[in-house]
C-alpha cells in the first residue's frame, strides 16, 4: 500500500445534466458470471440505445438500467458509479474532463436512481453489482477502469470482485462505504445501527425536506464555519434525488450501510487508488479507506486534508487531476 496526503483548496464548480432516453435497437443476450466470494450470478439484458450517446439495459428481473455513453468506443473506457441517492449526473465535471481527454466515459443510473427504472426490489449490492456486468457486458467493456463514489464504490467493489475478471484494468474509490459502515463486534470503529434507522425515519417522514438538508449540511461540508454553499450544488443534489423512488432510496440504507465488502476488497487484484477527504461527514475517513487500502493486494492511499464527502464536486480540479495520474500511470 501507498500513503499520499495532501492538503486542498476550495475549487467551484457548476454543474450539468442531461435527460434523454428513445428506443433505436432491441437486443438480447444472456451471460453468466462466477462470483470471486459468492455463488454464480446469472444476467440476461436487453439493450437499447440510441446515437445521442443515452440507452439502456434491462436486466432478467425486468430493470431497466438508463445510461451515459460517450466518446470514442475504440478509447479506454471509465465508469462511474455514482453515490446515494444521486445519478450519473452527478459525475458531470469527472466526464466531461476525460472526455476531453480522449477517454470513453460511461455512467449509469442505479436501479430505483434517477431515469433507471423505480423496481420495488433489487436494491441490494448483489444486484447493484450484476446490473453494472449486465451493461459492461453489453457495451463489451474492456480493459477499463472503474471509479466509485460513496455507495458507488461499495458497487464497483462489488462488481470487480465477482464480475469484472478480464475486463478491468483498474479501480478507484472516493469516499467509499467499504470495508463496512456499520458498527459491530468486528467492526467497532463504524457507526452504530441508530443512524441509519435516524436516516430511514428522516427520509420516510418528509424525503424533500431531508434532501435539501442533506444537501445544504454535511454532505458538501456546507455545515462548517466559513464555508460558501453553492445553492446551486445544492438543488442540483436536490434535483438528482427526487427523481429517485423513496423505496430504493430507504433500501439502499440497509445496501450501502450493512454490507461487509472485506471479502471482496481482498480478492480484488488489480492496481485501486483509494481517495477520501478528511473531513468527510457522511463516510468517516477513520473506518474506510485506510482499512480498505490495508485489504486490498495493489493500493494507493490518499487522504485530502479538511475536504468533504462530496470532493468529486467541490474540488473537481484537485479529483481529476489525481484520478488523470492514476488512470495514466
Amino acid at each position: 500500500m501507498t500513503l499520499i496526503s495532501s492538503v486542498s483548496q476550495l475549487v467551484s464548480t457548476s454543474r450539468r445534466s442531461i435527460l434523454a432516453t428513445t428506443l433505436l435497437y432491441a437486443a438480447a443476450l444472456t451471460i453468466r458470471s462466477t462470483s470471486a466470494v459468492g455463488n454464480d450470478v446469472e444476467i440476461a439484458a436487453l439493450s437499447t440505445g440510441r446515437n445521442d450517446g443515452t440507452g439502456s439495459v434491462t436486466t432478467s428481473d425486468g430493470a431497466k438500467i438508463f445510461y451515459k455513453d460517450w466518446g470514442p468506443k475504440s478509447a479506454q473506457p471509465i465508469v462511474f458509479h455514482h453515490g446515494w441517492p444521486l445519478s450519473a449526473d452527478d459525475w458531470d465535471a469527472q466526464m466531461l474532463f476525460f472526455l476531453g481527454k480522449g477517454f470513453r466515459v460511461i455512467a449509469h443510473d442505479r436501479r430505483g436512481h434517477g431515469r433507471s427504472s423505480h423496481v420495488g426490489d433489487g436494491h441490494d449490492m448483489d444486484h447493484y453489482a450484476a446490473d453494472v456486468a449486465a451493461l459492461v457486458q453489453q457495451l463489451d467493456l474492456r480493459n477499463a477502469i472503474h471509479v466509485g463514489h460513496s455507495t458507488g464504490g461499495g458497487e464497483a467493489a462489488r462488481y470487480v470482485a465477482r464480475h469484472g475478471r478480464d475486463r478491468v484494468a483498474k479501480l478507484v474509490l472516493i469516499g467509499a462505504v467499504p470495508p463496512l459502515m456499520l458498527k459491530t463486534e468486528s467492526n467497532p470503529g463504524g457507526l452504530p445501527l441508530k443512524v441509519f434507522d435516524g436516516l430511514r425515519g428522516r427520509l420516510a417522514a418528509n424525503r424533500p425536506q431531508f434532501y435539501h438538508e442533506f444537501a445544504s449540511g454535511p454532505f458538501y461540508g456546507y455545515n462548517r464555519p466559513g464555508a460558501e454553499p453553492s445553492q446551486a450544488t445544492i438543488w442540483n443534489w436536490w434535483r438528482q434525488g427526487m427523481m429517485g423512488s423513496a423505496k430504493a432510496h430507504y433500501d439502499g440504507i440497509k445496501a450501502f450501510s450493512e454490507t461487509d465488502f472485506s471479502e471482496d476488497l481482498k480478492s480484488i487484484a488489480v492496481p485501486t487508488l483509494v481517495l477520501h477527504g478528511s473531513d468527510d461527514q457522511i463516510v468517516p475517513v477513520a473506518d474506510s479507506a485506510p482499512l480498505s487500502a490495508r485489504l486490498l493486494k495493489h493500493s494507493t492511499l490518499k487522504i485530502y486534508d479538511l475536504l468533504p464527502h462530496g470532493c468529486c464536486t467541490t474540488h473537481p480540479d484537485i479529483v481529476n487531476g489525481d484520478l488523470l495520474r492514476f488512470v495514466t500511470a
